[in-house]
């Protein structure tokens, strides 16, 4: 008997084998399976411990035709929208609004009457000071060289690809014409900071590009358009009204949120324990601009053949390609000959802020240029119009880059913390 109890007691059949249990079923869920093992000694002290678990199934609902759906599945679908849409803000907020421009272009039309992008330029300033802490600025300042190469590539070295622009021919010719001018304005308002935070870039370096480029610029595009577009024969521009008006809209909210900032240090902190709710904020007021700028533009666009405007759109994608490509070849030449690895063009929080900021051209200083040219260059809509999508494809394709830089970085930081 003890040398067949042992055989039992040591057969693999016996070893976490399910066994039904008829009485005790009805106190687990129907869909689930009870596994029952337990612990037999020999003499030799050998023994083997098992344990009884329930293992219940995925609830499953009936959907009222007769087949069963997870609604854990849903779930997981959900969270996984609510996180794309949370992750690619701002790429679906000027998608949007350029959704909203073409299917009601009147509502847009009823904004810029009421200087509605103004307010949202002075808006987004106003949150940029706010979010401006005094270690940032330190950080920007050390970071010099960075912002004069920046400035220098905005306002002297990427006007010269309007050139190449120029020797495509497409009709209408204002398209060409329309991307040439963009080529030489400063860098975005607001979009290229929000990108370089994005990325865990130096957003006090990007905001000084931004600022001072776009101040400066009101001095310098003139000779620009004029030198490389006009071909000598002279532009016109209100340079007092243009300062003026940049001066309103950028310098003076991005003063009034820093003092607001430094005046009051409890709304300094809950500005930066919710930095994500503001950069969205931000994110819907930089989609004011192409959503007006649709608006106005729409009827001029359906006169457009779609195959037109495609090649315009192409044309304002591959230049900031060739922009980009400039300032990362730089960032690295400029790195390798000013220190290696010590140099400040060679951290990374730098030369993505230059890179992203340097390479993006700004939409509304275009048209208030172009509204000064008096059409001088052509009609000024289609001047406008393949800017609108160059804008906007420069956001989007800049913030897979930067999403691309966050996610790298991360998996970098995973790796030394391991």
């Amino acid at each position: 008997m003890a040398g067949t109890l042992q055989a039992m007691i040591l057969s693999p059949s016996y070893i976490n084998k399910p066994v039904s249990f008829p009485f005790m079923n009805r106190h687990l869920p129907p869909n689930s399976t009870l596994l029952f093992t337990r612990s037999v000694s020999s003499s030799r002290n050998r023994s083997i411990s098992t344990t009884i678990k329930a293992h219940e199934r995925p609830n499953q609902i009936d959907d009222g035709h007769g087949s069963k759906r997870n609604p854990s599945k849903d779930l997981n679908w959900g969270e996984r929208l609510f996180n794309f849409a949370g992750n690619n803000f701002l790429p679906l907020a000027l998608v949007s609004g350029v959704v909203l421009g073409f299917v009601n272009p009147s509502l847009g039309c009823l904004a810029d009457r009421y200087y509605l992008s103004k307010f949202g330029t002075f808006g987004i300033f106003i949150i940029s000071g706010l979010t401006l802490r005094n270690g940032d600025v330190g950080a920007a300042m050390e970071a010099w060289p960075v912002v004069i190469f920046g400035l220098c590539s905005i306002l002297f070295f990427t006007p010269f690809f309007s050139k190449i622009v120029l020797q495509i021919r497409l009709q209408p010719q204002e398209f060409v014409t329309g991307l040439a001018l963009f080529s030489c304005m400063p860098t975005t308002l607001s979009s290229g900071v929000a990108l370089t935070n994005l990325a865990g870039g130096n957003s006090a370096l990007a905001l000084a590009m931004t600022v001072i480029s776009n101040l400066l610029g009101i001095m310098i595009v003139p000779f620009s358009i004029s030198r490389f577009i006009a071909y000598g024969v002279g532009v016109s521009l209100p340079t007092e009204q243009l300062f003026r008006s940049l001066v309103i809209t950028l310098l003076i909210p991005l003063i009034v949120g820093k003092v607001f900032r430094e005046s009051f240090k409890g709304l300094g902190n809950f500005v930066d324990q919710n930095r994500k709710l503001f950069s969205k904020v931000n994110a819907m007021l930089l989609s004011l601009v192409p959503w007006i700028q649709v608006s106005r533009s729409r009827s001029l666009l359906l006169l457009v053949k779609p195959e037109v405007f495609l090649v315009a759109i192409l044309m304002g994608m591959l230049l900031h390609l060739m922009l980009l490509s400039f300032n990362i070849l730089a960032s690295q030449s400029l790195s390798a000959v000013s220190g290696g690895s010590q140099s400040v063009f060679a951290k990374k929080e730098n030369s993505s802020a230059l890179i992203l900021v340097a390479s993006q051209k700004t939409l509304p200083v275009l048209v208030a240029v172009v509204e000064q040219l008096g059409g001088a260059f052509g009609e000024s809509g289609l001047l406008v119009l393949p800017c609108v999508a160059a804008h906007l494809n420069q956001i989007i394709m800049d913030s897979f880059i930067a999403n691309f830089w966050l996610q790298k970085g991360l998996a970098s930081n995973k790796a030394k913390v391991s």
